[in-house]
C-alpha cells in the first residue's frame, strides 16, 4: 500500500546528513587533521553515505512501481487507494509502521555491514604499507 515511502523518508533525510556531512568534510581544518580523501586511502565518509541513500532511493523506487503495477497507487486523488476510507488508512498506517520500517532497517543494516567492511579493508590497507617498511 504505502510501506515505500517509510525508506523514501530515510533517503530523503539522509540524503540531507549527507550535504551537510560532505560540507563539513570540505572545510580546511578537516582536511589537515587526516579527514580528507587524498592520499590517505579512506573513503569519505559522505561517499558511505550516498551508499545508503542509493540503496534506499533504488528501493523505494521499485516498491514504488510495484504498487503502482497493482493499483494501490494512482496519479490522482487520493494517490493511494488505501487513504479512500477509514479501514484502508488503518491498514496503510499498520503496513508503513510494519512493513516499511522493517525494510527500512533492513537497508540500514546492510548498509552498516557495508561500512564495517570497508573500514576494516581501509584499515588493513593502512597498515600494509608500514609493515613493508618496517621489514625493508
Amino acid at each position: 500500500m504505502a510501506c515505500f515511502l517509510v525508506p523514501t523518508a530515510e533517503a530523503i533525510a539522509a540524503a540531507i546528513v549527507t550535504k551537510a556531512v560532505e560540507a563539513k568534510e570540505q572545510e580546511p581544518a578537516a582536511l589537515k587533521a587526516g579527514g580528507g580523501p587524498e592520499g590517505t586511502g579512506r573513503i569519505p565518509f559522505s561517499q558511505k553515505l550516498r551508499w545508503l541513500t542509493g540503496m534506499l532511493w533504488g528501493g523505494s523506487a521499485l516498491l514504488a512501481f510495484e504498487h503502482i503495477w497493482h493499483g494501490e497507487v494512482t496519479l490522482w486523488f487520493p494517490f493511494l487507494t488505501a487513504a479512500g476510507s477509514a479501514e484502508g488508512t488503518g491498514a496503510m498506517l499498520r503496513e508503513m509502521s510494519t512493513v516499511g520500517v522493517s525494510m527500512a532497517a533492513l537497508v540500514t543494516a546492510v548498509w552498516l555491514c557495508m561500512v564495517a567492511v570497508s573500514n576494516a579493508i581501509e584499515k588493513r590497507a593502512a597498515k600494509a604499507p608500514a609493515a613493508q617498511t618496517a621489514a625493508n
